[in-house]
């Protein structure tokens, strides 16, 4: 039995990790346990091996234990929003990952296994708002690899063998601080940034983050309060109503049909 809490302090178990797998839009199985007050990794799922997506995002986890590689089916993992300080090498065992975010959490580029590199089949690699102040030279392996997040970090620069990847179609490295903003931006412009879009609620922000929405909120309301009312409305009085056309013209022919 697990030793993460949920919501209320209940515990994660078996019987509440089945009752969370659901049915994926490809038609695999889906164990979604985000946001449920997890602090440890829950053993319990381990006999849940199968399933093919696995969300733990939105926890306050700390740790990845190493039996992450009995996940052997997974394709689709999501760990964002922990508080994970680092990921265990056999990360680099699950190689039918096509999915892997782990933003948002305290990464170091120290912690960051090298074993990332064997993940062949990553198509989307999410890496923003950790505390890397640089990327190996090594996840240039990644030749399948289309979008990579890199964002809100300490990063000075970019490897050239991430950049010049083949496939890679999206890079987001905004917020780092690159000593030459411009150079880095004449890398990036043939490549898109990623824009993702989670909702959340205010109790999940922390607080920099709680604090930067109340400001452009702030800034929208000054700016509504600004906008120029509406000018008065235009009246046209003369013309008739289309329900007044027809209810006379419905009269007319009531008349007409009673009195042939």
């Amino acid at each position: 039995m697990a030793k993460g809490k949920g919501q209320k302090g209940k515990k994660i178990t078996l019987k509440i990790a089945m009752n969370s797998i659901r049915v994926a839009f490809d038609g695999g199985l889906r164990l979604d346990l985000s946001k449920m007050g997890i602090t440890t990794f829950p053993k319990c799922i381990l006999k849940l091996t199968d399933v093919d997506e696995l969300d733990l995002s939105r926890n306050m986890i700390k740790k990845i234990p190493s039996s992450i590689e009995n996940f052997q089916k997974l394709r689709w993992l999501d760990l964002h929003s922990n508080q994970l300080e680092e990921l265990p090498k056999t990360i680099g065992t699950l190689q039918n990952l096509f999915y892997l975010n782990i933003c948002n959490n305290k990464l170091t580029t120290k912690n960051l296994p090298e074993e990332l590199n064997l993940l062949k089949n990553l198509h989307i690699l999410n890496l923003g708002l950790n505390c890397l102040d640089s990327i190996p030279t090594s996840l240039g392996a990644l030749k399948e690899l289309r979008e990579l997040g890199l964002f809100d970090n300490a990063l000075t620069t970019i490897p050239n063998s991430v950049k010049k990847l083949p496939k890679l179609k999206k890079l987001n490295t905004e917020r780092n601080p690159f000593p030459d903003s411009t150079k880095q931006e004449e890398h990036a412009d043939p490549i898109k940034r990623i824009e993702t879009l989670y909702l959340v609620q205010e109790k999940d922000l922390c607080c920099s983050c709680l604090k930067m929405c109340q400001d452009e909120r702030d800034k929208l309301k000054k700016l509504n309060n600004m906008t120029p009312s509406p000018s008065k409305k235009p009246s046209f009085p003369l013309l008739l109503t289309p329900n007044s056309v027809a209810k006379d013209n419905q009269e007319e022919w009531r008349l007409s049909s009673e009195h042939p």
